[in-house]
């Protein structure tokens, strides 16, 4: 009976200790860790920010007039939060020997790093200036070369140097030796993209959100050789650890989008909105989605060429094809209010990112 008792016991720890195997309950565990620990360090590292920053993030003088009033005094960098939630889970629920979780890991601390000193210049400074555009992209374009070239050392030989299309089964666009550059235009462009759109309360989180959990759900399904097959997509083996990765990134953003819904308590700044952007260009380069992330991201892109398309346009005939760019002052700009802007664009985003799951089987 004693023996039979402690067998029991013996079996049942065995089960428990078996679930840390799977990666869909560390995936679990990782944004429930991410979500606790943004939400217990949140009301400290604000007050210290607060402390430090007396007059809060400097606000754009040619930006709306409603911001020099309303969002005054908001302090910034709100970044460290995220990136400390998703750290400290994927450190402690991925696999650490696992070569993509540490090249994204660290492509992401790197754009982090990147906006860290840029919100740093900016508040020293009380400017909006930051650091020069120049050096920035540079180190930008440095950090995700250097990403893109180590993800396509650890992929499989037949796919390192190739770009995926969404909706063909075997179709593969040969790179060569330009692959590199594509992963680190991929990267440093949802960097700055993110960047972008992170202009009004709980506007870029939540796109953001959406973005990491469907790649969560990428990332395990290419991971996997069964799955792989069955929806006939490129398998890389060991990218499926990044769905944890992913996994902790929804629960810091959740955890994030407590103090930021309007009216926001934080801003995230470039060190958070370029980490980001990073993380999740760099999560689609390593599971071969690149092009699906410009669908699922929709919303990032459509902020930037509004960017873009406002200051080609601008310097070719003098005037302007919005009223504002990025697209969300436009908006601003036309009479729309700050919430009735985020939660349409919440359902654009959420539209997308069923769009780009939808390429999973429509093949």
């Amino acid at each position: 009976m004693l023996y039979d008792l402690v067998q029991h016991h013996a079996a049942a720890h065995i089960t428990i200790l078996n679930l840390f195997r799977y990666i869909t309950f560390r995936a679990g565990a990782a944004c429930l860790t991410a979500l606790a620990i943004a939400l217990v360090l949140g009301n400290p590292l604000i007050a210290q920010l607060r402390r430090i920053q007396r007059e809060g993030q400097p606000i754009r003088a040619l930006g709306p007039e409603r911001h020099i009033l309303e969002k005054a005094g908001t302090p910034t960098m709100g970044g460290v939060l995220i990136l400390a939630a998703l750290f400290g889970a994927t450190l402690l629920w991925a696999d650490l020997t696992n070569g993509f979780v540490w090249a994204v890991l660290l492509t992401t601390l790197a754009f982090g790093a990147v906006g860290f000193a840029d919100d740093y210049l900016k508040l020293s400074r009380r400017n909006t200036a930051g650091v020069s555009k120049r050096t920035r992209l540079g180190c930008e374009f440095a950090a995700s070369l250097i990403g893109g070239y180590w993800l396509q050392s650890l992929m499989p030989a037949d796919l390192a140097n190739h770009l995926a299309f969404p909706f063909l089964k075997e179709w593969l666009l040969p790179l060569g030796l330009a692959f590199p550059l594509f992963a680190m235009i991929t990267i440093s462009g949802f960097g700055n993209a993110v960047n972008f759109t992170d202009g009004l309360d709980g506007l870029a989180i939540v796109p953001v959100i959406i973005a990491a959990l469907v790649f969560a759900l990428i990332a395990y399904l290419v991971g996997n050789h069964v799955f792989a097959d069955y929806l006939q997509l490129h398998a890389v083996p060991g990218t499926g650890e990044l769905c944890v990765f992913c996994s902790a990134l929804v629960g810091a953003g959740l955890g994030f989008l407590w103090f930021n819904a309007p009216p926001a308590a934080v801003f995230m700044g470039d060190t958070g909105s370029l980490a980001l952007g990073g993380a999740l260009g760099a999560v689609a380069v390593a599971v071969k989605h690149e092009l699906v992330l410009c669908i699922v991201g929709g919303l990032f892109v459509a902020e930037t060429l509004s960017v873009i398309i406002q200051v080609f346009w601008y310097r070719r005939t003098g005037r302007r094809v919005f009223l504002m760019a990025p697209l969300h002052h436009h908006f601003e700009k036309k009479g729309w209010q700050e919430p009735k802007i985020v939660i349409r664009f919440w359902i654009v985003s959420i539209v997308l990112g069923l769009c780009g799951l939808a390429t999973l089987k429509l093949r």
